[in-house]
This record gives C-alpha cells, sequence and structure tokens, in this order.
C-alpha cells in the first residue's frame, strides 16, 4: 500500500516546460527519433504515469508496466497526431496498458486454488485501515475501468473533456460512469464499516 510518506503521491505536472523546453518541442523531437529528447520526455512524465500506473495495478507491478508503457509511446509515438495534449494521448496509452494487464493477470488467477480465492474474498472485519489504507483497498475492488475513470478524474485532476479523450468515450459517458464508480466505492466503504 502506499502511504504518506511515499514521493510518488506529491508528484506535480510540470508545466508545459521542462529546462525551458516545451512539451511539444520534446515530442517533435522524439518522433525524429532524437534519443536525447526521448530520454527527457520520459523524465518528464514518467513520475505521472508511474502514480496512475501504482493505483491501477499496484506498487510490485507499476515498475515494469511504467517501462511497458513508454515502450509503447515511443513505439507509436508516430501515430500520436496532436489533437489533443501528449499528456492525454499518455494516459490513454498508460490506460489502455494496465487494463491488458489485468486481464492477463486476472486468466492466470482463474488457476487459483478455491481455498486462496475464498479467504482473499473475506472482509478483514478487525483490521484497523486508517483512512488512505481504506481508500486503496476499496479502489482495488473497482472495476479496472472505472477505477481508472476515477483515478484520472479526483486523483490526476483531468477534466471530462481530456478523460473523455485519454479513453476515447463520449463525455456524458464519462460523467455516468464516474457516477457508478462513486456509488460503488461508497457501497465499498460501508461494508467495511466507514459510516458517510
Amino acid at each position: 500500500m502506499l502511504t504518506a510518506s511515499n514521493p510518488v503521491i506529491d508528484v506535480e505536472w510540470p508545466e508545459e516546460t521542462l529546462d525551458a523546453e516545451p512539451i511539444d518541442d520534446l515530442v517533435a523531437a522524439s518522433r525524429r527519433g532524437s534519443r536525447e529528447a526521448q530520454q527527457r520526455l520520459y523524465d518528464c512524465c514518467h513520475q505521472r504515469v508511474y502514480r496512475l500506473l501504482v493505483r491501477m495495478v499496484g506498487l510490485g507491478e507499476a515498475d515494469d508496466l511504467v517501462q511497458q508503457v513508454f515502450l509503447q509511446v515511443f513505439r507509436t509515438l508516430k501515430q500520436f497526431s496532436g489533437q489533443s495534449r501528449f499528456e492525454t494521448w499518455l494516459y490513454r496509452v498508460s490506460v489502455n496498458e494496465s487494463l491488458q494487464h489485468l486481464r492477463k493477470q486476472q486468466r492466470c488467477q482463474r488457476c487459483v486454488s478455491l481455498e486462496s480465492d475464498f479467504m482473499d474474498r473475506q472482509p478483514d472485519q478487525e483490521r484497523d485501515f486508517d483512512h488512505k489504507e481504506l481508500m486503496e483497498h476499496v479502489l482495488a475492488r473497482l472495476d479496472a475501468e472505472l477505477r481508472s475513470l476515477f483515478l484520472l478524474r479526483e486523483v490526476e485532476k483531468q477534466s471530462y473533456a481530456e478523460i473523455a479523450a485519454a479513453l476515447q468515450i463520449p463525455e456524458g459517458t464519462v460523467a455516468s460512469r464516474l457516477s457508478r464508480a462513486r456509488q460503488l466505492l461508497k457501497q465499498y466503504l460501508v461494508e467495511l464499516g466507514w459510516e458517510p
């Protein structure tokens, strides 16, 4: 679980520049194959991607998946049309990679014995969660697609329009799915003894 002392939580997205070099210039140079620009783009963006992925796939998987995301980004950067902000496109790639990872992981977990599966489903009523751990616990119970919407809105502070662009869904769908995610989170919290 993430703790209050984890520096990943407090990372802020840099302004549109990195050492007075706009993100758009780094993207353009990266598209032309500049290894230095790719490194600078990675340095500029990897912490934000990591923070999202920790909440999507867990701390143990996030490091490897960040590398996978950036491999995919640099492999497909020429497909980035520039119709949205680079950060929006980067979130789309990150969410897609994490959802793909979770689907693979889910297929593998079907082989887990019934005894351990049953034990994993039993809520630990006696455990004393602090608020942050409790929220991380209920977020993990959310469907991955709802969790990605919730994280992009509430943690990454993306607008409905930016989320819609990142996930390639209508803004109305973003609103309805966010509402569903919030309802489920509240339900899960109540089940664990939280009182509204």
